[in-house]
């Protein structure tokens, strides 16, 4: 069972880190009228999502699994797609809050396993990505004109 469940975390680990980088990116590449707030947004951002590429990686060493940690790794592995270029500011929120919305239903599915394993560290910390995930698509949602 630690074995499934360390293979959820693997794709989770993967999109959280695209996120990681796209959010990046639209932090470095917004620009309009709304550029210092979204600019301020997107670097709080990143940097939650840096944290969380720690602590899901460390989860699945914890559950005895080999972490993947290069881009052709992760390239393989995520289902969240690059960043767009050239996209304004709406565009960059509406992507995000669809990718958000993607991980947190990977998030959901991957929570019933660790229940039903009574994986409660995988349970704690699912908890934990779910309530990050939900107040970042909120705030960005609530920044879309």
């Amino acid at each position: 069972m630690r074995e499934d469940i360390a293979h959820v975390w693997v794709p989770i680990l993967a999109d959280t880190y695209a996120l990681y980088l796209k959010t990046q990116n639209y932090h470095w590449h917004v620009t309009g009228q709304s550029f210092i707030a979204l600019h301020m947004l997107f670097e709080t951002q990143y940097n939650q999502l840096a944290g969380a590429v720690d602590d899901i990686a460390e989860r699945i060493r914890m559950l005895g699994h080999h972490v993947p940690a290069t881009f052709t790794d992760f390239q393989r592995l995520k289902t969240i797609a690059d960043a767009k270029e050239d996209v304004n500011a709406e565009q960059m929120l509406t992507d995000l809050v669809h990718d958000h919305s993607h991980i947190l239903k990977n998030l959901e599915q991957a929570i019933q396993l660790a229940q039903n394993a009574h994986d409660e560290a995988s349970v704690n910390l699912l908890t934990e990505r779910i309530t990050a995930h939900e107040k970042i698509r909120w705030m960005l949602s609530a920044s879309c004109d």
